[in-house]
């Protein structure tokens, strides 16, 4: 398996996201690399996941840079008619 660089949560958890609708794009990921993720519209964040990559990264470790185009906003949640339920008082 191969190990994301996790720089921003919700940025891996949308790549996952787009892995498991795109599995096509999975496959192409050679297993045992480095998989950055970089934001075409981000320099300074580039630039922190450049130096956390190289940091992390295993001698010899091969990596793939995945370079999004853009980051849409996110939409409302899914959840329908969540109910909280008081189970005991803190």
């Amino acid at each position: 398996m191969y190990e994301i660089l996790v720089c921003r949560t919700s940025l891996s958890f949308e790549f996952s996201r787009y892995i498991i609708a795109h599995p096509e794009m999975e496959e192409q990921i050679p297993k045992e690399v480095l998989v950055v993720l970089l934001l075409e519209d981000d320099p300074v964040f580039n630039q922190r996941a450049m130096e956390l990559a190289q940091t992390n990264r295993e001698v010899n470790q091969p990596m793939v840079i995945v370079r999004i185009q853009k980051l849409l906003p996110p939409t409302e949640s899914r959840l329908v008619n969540p109910r909280l339920e008081l189970v005991s008082n803190l």
